[in-house]
């Protein structure tokens, strides 16, 4: 039995692939449903789309090498996400939002550590940080 997954991914287009159907192509292509969380692209221009897949792992690995062999950007949405240490005052309200612990505090230091590579992209930190500390950089 495959595992299927379900990520969420950020595509970046250049002006020279904007026109092509990318996320019809993963469905028909791949068998992957996909959720388009946010989109802007523009004819002749550069664009970002930001999708929600799902599918099994090797039909997921399979639509991101065809995007990227198309010339797109494919990166995690969590790689998006940032801390902006300057802003944090470390009160921990982001914590209890974070459904993955990419954030936590340091017993040592008590200071809110972010770990990108643990963070899912879900967006819930940057609502609860009273502070806008934690932002996404799509665009």
């Amino acid at each position: 039995m495959t595992a299927s997954v379900t990520k969420k991914v950020i595509i970046r287009y250049s002006a020279d692939n904007v026109d092509q159907p990318i996320a019809c192509h993963l469905a028909k292509k791949y068998d992957l449903d996909f959720n388009i969380l946010k989109a802007r692209i523009f004819p002749r221009r550069e664009g970002v789309m930001v999708l929600e897949l799902s599918g099994t792992k090797e039909n997921f690995d399979a639509g991101v090498r065809f995007m990227k062999e198309k010339g797109l950007r494919v990166e995690p949405l969590s790689k998006s996400v940032t801390q902006n240490t300057d802003k944090c005052v470390h009160c921990g309200a982001c914590i209890a939002f974070c459904p993955t612990e990419a954030l936590h505090m340091d017993p040592a230091t008590s200071k809110i550590i972010f770990d990108p590579e643990r963070c899912n992209g879900c967006e819930f930190c940057v609502t609860a940080c009273p502070a806008r500390a934690m932002s996404i950089d799509l665009f």
